[in-house]
């Protein structure tokens, strides 16, 4: 399994904000989509990543006036990103060794996607139970 099938059925839109949006607007962007982060992308150039653990981080650290700060003061800069043709095992050690949540896919380059550790979960649960249903078959015809 690879990121590439999740891709594939998740899709490859991308939510991103440009580097000097205003942190507010970002927050709105994440409460609107339903999203834990987004991408900060100046043009199709990734420069960051914005979480909601950026934005807690930033709030017990500098109160609500940091609101009105561009999203390029807040946001994560030294962002991990993985390839279509990393595998979910790949993925989960990346997320855990990392202790983040999200994962940009990059193809030569190019973002194209975004991982989510709920859709590392949700690919996995599917998994389990094809294979369970396969070896209920297999018990079944045996």
């Amino acid at each position: 399994m690879t990121v590439r099938s999740i891709l594939n059925t998740k899709g490859h839109h991308i939510v991103s904000v440009e580097p000097d949006a205003r942190l507010a607007a970002a927050i709105k962007l994440l409460g609107e989509k339903k999203i834990g982060a987004v991408l900060v992308m100046n043009q199709s150039r990734l420069e960051g990543i914005l979480s909601e653990r950026d934005i807690v981080r930033v709030l017990g650290e500098r109160g609500a006036s940091v609101l009105e700060a561009p999203v390029s003061e807040v946001m994560t800069r030294k962002v991990v990103t993985c390839k279509e043709t990393d595998t979910v095992a790949e993925l989960m050690g990346m997320m855990t060794s990392g202790k983040f949540r999200h994962l940009p896919v990059v193809d030569n380059g190019k973002v194209v996607g975004l991982i989510s550790i709920g859709d590392v979960v949700k690919r996995r649960v599917q998994e389990y139970e094809s294979e369970q249903e396969a070896l209920r078959d297999y018990i079944k015809t045996a």
